[in-house]
């Protein structure tokens, strides 16, 4: 049967074929619906808030619990795209989505909806990192800057009318068909992928270092929770030890894991990745930018609805836009990439993002409709220049053997960086907000109210400005890479392996005379 067939790994020398493309097609299905999933809920916070009674700071937590749960089980992708199938892992993932699309749809409170969004997020740190590896595997070198471009439609295009699908089924209906509509095309996908998709690679025997992923989870746990309950505590902030703890537990448990990957002989996480330059750089400029987008997909809605006044239907219809030039122009930016490289690209992007972020610092209840547009416009052109030179000259650089392992560090540390970036930047906006209603006569007015959350939002937006701006500065030192010598990568292990063999038997000869 056509579903049982296991595919080789294409060498670099061959076109893709049919088959290899229909593999990505299946995959690229997947990864829209999980994407979607992933901003449908931005929109319909405020929503959330006044039903369930929930503060900002809470109901952030939708879509930081989300980027939290991705950023600790994506480290395990790697050793389970090295036991199990690409059938089994794709119908896992897609399984265990589904699952969570179903509670969070049926969730009686805040507490069982945020459990949904975690079984969702179980699904997509499995199915992200699968994509990327899988195009890895059967996409020449030459021509991942085209591929990935394609690839960015879909993840562009799902982002776009995530939140206009959000804002038309809040407008009419009850905010879990936000759930109840996903659900449908989530279960077709699966019988989709169970009828068609074939495996890729062969399997091989790994070992789960549980410690690590203990390790790995009080890491970025304790950090995305010491960030997020900043804002909480009646102003008690940074120095509360509700803050300062966890996030001191987790950057000592961070430590330890890098430490352990290092010393373990089959580790969670391969960190010779960082080996290489540019797939380093890599990494913290996606950091960089993912910290800003999830931040704005969070600030702008709270920003056009509570100021604004704009009801769901029309936030998700103005941020449309922005998010469909992003598909347009992603093909045009990977062959650009395949032909010129990534610098003029992403010095161009970050800069756009750098203006666009500076401009939003300055909103407010006045400004106008088309400036606002051209500068959320201006922002998503800023990001459709950047993924795929980011992505594509950071994966490029990675022998065969790293492929796997560096798409998890990828994927971990973009979850990481966009959790962190929310759950930071919307402390600072509820910190600055509480600071001027301390210091304002009448706080409890409309107007005062308004001004208090303009003026924490500008705060907000200026610590997303500062990260915008060191993302410039690391996208001018990004160069064009290709893979190294495959042969070379692989008999370098094995050489200090048998150079360690010598050593112990000489040490013991040692001993005997």
């Amino acid at each position: 049967m056509l579903s049982n067939t296991t595919l080789a790994t294409t060498p670099v020398t061959q076109a893709t074929s049919r088959r290899d493309m229909g593999i990505i097609l299946t995959m690229l299905v997947a990864a829209f619906v999980v994407i979607l999933n992933e901003t449908i809920m931005n929109v319909a916070l405020p929503k959330l808030m006044e039903e369930l009674q929930i503060s900002a700071s809470t109901a952030q937590w939708l879509a930081t619990a989300y980027m939290l749960v991705m950023a600790v089980l994506i480290p395990t992708t790697g050793f389970l795209m090295q036991r199990l199938t690409t059938r089994t892992l794709y119908l896992t993932a897609m399984g265990t989505f589904t699952l969570g699309t179903l509670v969070a749809g049926s969730a009686p409170n805040f507490a069982v909806l945020l459990l949904g969004r975690v079984f969702q997020a179980s699904g997509t740190a499995i199915m992200l990192p699968l994509l990327t590896t899988t195009i890895l595997s059967l996409i020449p070198v030459e021509r991942r800057g085209a591929v990935m471009g394609t690839v960015s439609i879909v993840i562009s295009v799902a982002p776009a009318i995530g939140p206009t699908i959000s804002g038309l089924i809040v407008e009419l209906l009850s905010w879990r068909y936000l759930f109840f509509v996903v659900l449908p095309i989530s279960v077709g996908v699966v019988v989709y992928g169970a009828r068609y998709l074939v495996n890729v690679g062969e399997t091989r025997s790994a070992s789960l270092d549980l410690l690590s992923v203990l390790l790995a989870g009080l890491g970025f746990g304790g950090i995305v929770y010491g960030f997020g309950g900043a804002g909480e505590g009646g102003g008690a902030g940074w120095m509360s030890p509700a803050v300062f703890v966890p996030v001191v537990v987790g950057l000592f448990s961070l430590l330890v894991f890098g430490w352990r990957q290092i010393t373990l002989p089959a580790p969670l996480l391969d960190l010779r990745a960082f080996r290489y330059r540019m797939f380093s750089l890599s990494v913290a400029l996606i950091m960089m930018v993912m910290m800003a987008l999830f931040a704005s997909a969070i600030l702008l809605p709270i920003y056009l609805q509570n100021i604004r006044g704009f009801t769901p239907l029309q936030t998700g219809l103005f941020l449309l836009p922005g998010g469909v030039l992003m598909g347009v122009a992603a093909p045009f930016v990977g062959r650009i990439f395949d032909r010129y490289g990534p610098r003029a690209l992403a010095i161009t992007g970050a800069s756009l993002l750098v203006l666009a972020s500076l401009g939003f610092t300055t909103l407010t209840a006045a400004t106008s409709v088309e400036l606002l547009l051209t500068m959320h416009i201006t922002f998503n052109m800023g990001l459709a220049l950047l993924f795929t030179p980011i992505f594509a000259t950071g994966l490029n650089q990675l022998p065969q053997a790293l492929h796997a392992h560096g798409s998890a560090i990828f994927s971990t540390l973009q979850q990481v960086a966009g959790a962190v970036g929310t759950a930071l930047l919307v402390t600072v906006m509820t910190i600055g907000t509480e600071a001027y209603l301390h210091n304002v006569t009448g706080p409890s007015t409309a107007a005062a109210q308004e001004a208090a959350l303009t003026s924490g939002l500008h705060r907000a937006f200026s610590v997303a400005s500062g990260i915008a701006l060191l993302g410039l500065i690391l996208a001018l030192f990004l160069q064009r890479s290709t893979p190294p010598d495959t042969s070379s990568e692989d008999a370098a292990p094995a050489a200090g392996f048998a150079h360690r063999e010598r050593m112990r038997e000489t040490r013991g000869l040692l001993r005997r005379q």
